[in-house]
């Protein structure tokens, strides 16, 4: 009965350690890969665009409309945005206020730019476009969630057929064919 308390004492002091180094290392490195991350950054970027485009639409000035959106946009579109509104509240032409200052990361975002400075040189309504390129990115998160369903149900059908193929030649041709060799055999054909 000894070592059974001395095995609970020694696995008691133990735990606590183990535990947090799980904590401390284990899940942060069970992170997802980048690509669940960007199916979640085109749906945030089609919400904010389309936050924009309300705002907009509600007549707000265009700086304080990305200044406002910038705040809950993610980040690798919240810097152009916050920028360009800073420079727009400045008095800074909208061209060079769209202008990012380094190529974009995102090509969705780089569109979102050609799109803003197209629309402070013709004058166009930014409004519309942005609506239509955030219904734009939804579809494309939906194309590609549609891809990796039936890319997964390929998968998927590979180990099935591998685990049912056997039961069904053990349960359905074999008997089929044990019967009829076994009538072939009695009928002295061989």
């Amino acid at each position: 009965m000894s070592w059974a308390a001395v095995l609970l004492a020694a696995a008691v002091l133990a735990w606590p350690r183990t535990a947090k180094s799980r904590l401390g290392t284990g899940l942060r490195s069970a992170r997802p890969a980048s690509r669940p991350r960007a199916r979640q950054d085109l749906l945030a970027v089609a919400a904010t665009l389309d936050v924009l485009g309300a705002c907009l639409h509600s007549g707000m000035a265009t700086s304080t409309a990305a200044a406002a959106v910038s705040v809950s946009a993610p980040v690798h579109l919240a810097t152009p945005l916050r920028r360009a509104a800073d420079l727009l509240a400045l008095g800074a032409d909208p061209a060079q206020a769209w202008a990012q200052a380094g190529a974009p990361a995102d090509r969705h975002i780089a569109a979102f730019l050609r799109m803003a400075r197209r629309s402070a040189a013709s004058g166009a309504a930014l409004a519309r476009g942005v609506e239509e390129l955030a219904g734009d990115l939804r579809a494309e998160a939906a194309d590609g969630a549609r891809a990796r369903a039936e890319r997964a149900s390929v998968l998927i059908a590979g180990p099935l057929g591998l685990c049912f193929l056997p039961a069904f030649v053990c349960l359905g041709v074999v008997p089929v064919v044990a019967g009829l060799a076994g009538d072939v055999l009695q009928s002295g054909v061989m």
